[in-house]
């Protein structure tokens, strides 16, 4: 992963943190649960395009470079893999 990728994925993280330290903070604070629901999806929007970034990274990068290399098969499992884990 190029370093400007992680750097960038590094400060979502830092926010998505404050964002769930905040949930706890309303939750001990006995704020209204919609407020509460509607923060949490946000986390929960927040971690999917991380997750969309680095699966973004690893087709255009890994992937590649595995087909390249005659690894067919590896990526074929872990793109199934990850597949099966987004259906859950």
């Amino acid at each position: 992963m190029d370093k400007a990728l992680k750097q960038k994925l590094g400060h979502r993280f830092k926010i998505i943190e404050g964002q769930v330290r905040g949930l706890e903070e309303m939750l001990r604070k006995d704020i209204y649960c919609i407020d509460i629901i509607t923060q949490i999806s946000a986390v929960k929007h927040a971690l999917a395009g991380i997750e969309d970034a680095l699966m973004q990274n690893h087709l255009s990068t890994c992937v590649v470079h595995q087909m390249k290399k005659g690894k067919e098969n590896t990526a074929i499992g872990e793109i199934l893999k990850v597949y099966k884990l987004k259906r859950r």
